[in-house]
């Protein structure tokens, strides 16, 4: 391996980089299997020794750990790095009236991000809508945090307010809110947008503009004083699981 191939993909650690070349880096044999099992296009694979990943031997280069801590955009650098292929996304997704979706509003921490994708995944939401300004979902950061759903959920990045105000015409847009209705007394709908704000400054007044339903995660016992507000990635998850949770057959 070069001193050129390693500078370039070092450099995919950059959101610059990572859009010139519409690549992005995956690392961790874990990652590594998610993404074999994929149908993502892997560009280039490079390890510190052979590997064999749930029976399938992957065409690989091997490199020392130095090499490899050159490369690699974690604190400690794993045994495999792959530079993968960033998919083509239109600017949103054709939501069908029975599914469930994501709408992102400048959400900023990849560990949220990261966590909001995994945990879409795990509901069986399959349509993930960010802001232009939310962090890179291809960010090292990010895709660790998926822990492989990165792989199996689309993200895509275009205008909320546009996007959010035709999806109005054709099913429920919620949003979370700390003045909104207690989600666990609000009649939900099997399909819909859920939106989430920005970590400090919630959702903002154009994307609000676009929502239909207020929802609110309310403290316990209620309305009693608790932290200010919850982390992103966790009311996300709270508020997938309401409604899930409506929709469930439970058989004892």
């Amino acid at each position: 391996m070069t001193t050129a191939d390693i500078k370039q993909i070092k450099s995919l650690g950059q959101k610059k980089s990572r859009d010139a070349a519409h690549l992005f880096t995956v690392e961790g044999d874990k990652m590594i299997h998610e993404l074999l099992e994929s149908a993502f296009e892997i560009r280039r694979l490079v390890v510190t020794k052979p590997l064999t990943w749930g029976g399938k031997q992957a065409a690989a280069e091997v490199v020392n750990e130095a090499t490899m801590k050159r490369l690699s955009h974690l604190t400690t650098p794993t045994s495999a790095l792959a530079v993968v292929a960033q998919p083509v996304r239109a600017p949103y997704p054709a939501i069908g009236n029975n599914e469930l979706a994501l709408a992102l509003d400048h959400i900023q921490d990849p560990g949220n991000l990261g966590t909001i994708i995994r945990t879409a995944d795990w509901f069986g939401i399959r349509h993930v809508v960010c802001s232009p300004d939310t962090v890179d979902c291809y960010s090292p950061k990010v895709v660790q945090a998926t822990m492989g759903a990165i792989f199996r959920v689309p993200v895509y990045y275009t205008a909320l307010p546009d996007f959010l105000r035709k999806t109005a015409q054709q099913m429920p847009v919620y949003g979370a809110f700390l003045d909104g209705a207690n989600v666990y007394r609000t009649p939900l709908t099997t399909g819909g947008v859920i939106v989430i704000g920005n970590e400090s400054k919630g959702i903002s007044a154009a994307v609000a503009d676009a929502v239909r339903h207020r929802l609110l995660i309310p403290s316990f016992p209620e309305g009693s004083r608790a932290s200010e507000s919850l982390n992103a990635a966790v009311s996300a998850a709270i508020i997938c699981a309401a409604f899930r949770n409506r929709f469930l057959t439970i058989d004892f």
